[in-house]
């Protein structure tokens, strides 16, 4: 039986594949990419001819047995277009699909652009979120991320050129004028770190035309700024999550942290409102 390697590949500069990355490429006998066109071009540059199939949103409930079959004979490399596979890509189908059928699966570590981003921030690394693409609409993406607003991790976004100044104005909106770092076209010809507030961020790239995939690392609240929830708006979500079915233990650990509120308080008025 084979196994399945997610192997991370380079967001932008080649040099960063690892040799183990292009050792297991070589070694396959299936490399499943999300774009064959992409990915057939680092593959060229590398002299690799293992074969290549495309596995990717579309065509991911398809594909899932031929990649097994192929596990059957030896092992498959999973690449996304850039970066480590199954974030933010269907790799997570493919690999809960593999273990279920039995077959081993094995991380190749390399380039990731949210990594790669919070490292370089200046902002707190030591407890983050991550939260991929925000929302295209203005509502959906203003609700999603008042839902993290009070949190105090460092949090981190994925953004489009086209929509880059829109997700700023709604953070801006949402979040206050926090501490962002805004990674542009990171390890490629035109890379860019802006460091700041959110305010001059959007300043900044309202005056320019946006190019290229953008990766936002924002700061979390502060426990000085977090403010305390009022007992009834505590009492709207601890309702929300008694329907959910989560134990009350569950509950006053999670709203504890958002809210504010002691734990045995909260624990307090799950207990009341059962």
């Amino acid at each position: 039986m084979g196994i399945l390697y997610l192997v991370a590949t380079p967001i932008g500069n080649l040099e960063d594949i690892s040799a183990r990355a292009l050792r297991i490429l070589r070694e396959s006998v299936l490399i499943a990419a999300e774009d064959t066109r992409h990915t057939g071009t680092l593959l060229k540059h590398f002299e690799i001819r293992s074969q290549l199939t495309s596995y990717f949103e579309h065509n991911k409930l398809n594909k899932v047995d031929f990649i097994l079959e192929k596990l059957s004979e030896g092992d498959v490399a999973l690449v996304s277009d850039a970066g480590t596979p199954a974030i933010n890509d269907p790799g997570y189908e493919l690999v809960k699909a593999a273990l279920a059928s039995g077959f081993d699966v094995r991380p190749v570590p390399g380039p990731s652009a949210p990594i790669a981003a919070l490292t370089v921030s200046g902002l707190p690394t030591d407890s983050f979120l991550y939260l991929g693409y925000l929302p295209s609409r203005s509502t959906e993406r203003r609700k999603a991320v008042g839902q993290v607003s009070n949190l105090t991790y460092t949090l981190i976004f994925l953004e489009s050129p086209h929509r880059i100044v829109d997700s700023l104005e709604d953070l801006l909106s949402v979040l206050g004028d926090r501490r962002i770092c805004v990674a542009r076209e990171m390890t490629k010809f035109y890379e860019e770190y802006w460091r700041g507030s959110v305010s001059g961020a959007l300043e900044y790239f309202k005056s320019k035309e946006p190019r290229g995939e953008f990766t936002l690392v924002v700061a979390g609240k502060t426990k000085e700024e977090r403010s305390v929830w009022t007992e009834e708006e505590l009492l709207i979500v601890i309702k929300q999550e008694l329907k959910a079915d989560k134990s009350a233990k569950e509950i006053s650990t999670e709203l504890a942290e958002k809210s504010g509120w002691n734990k045995k308080e909260v624990y307090a008025l799950i207990n009341q409102n059962k």
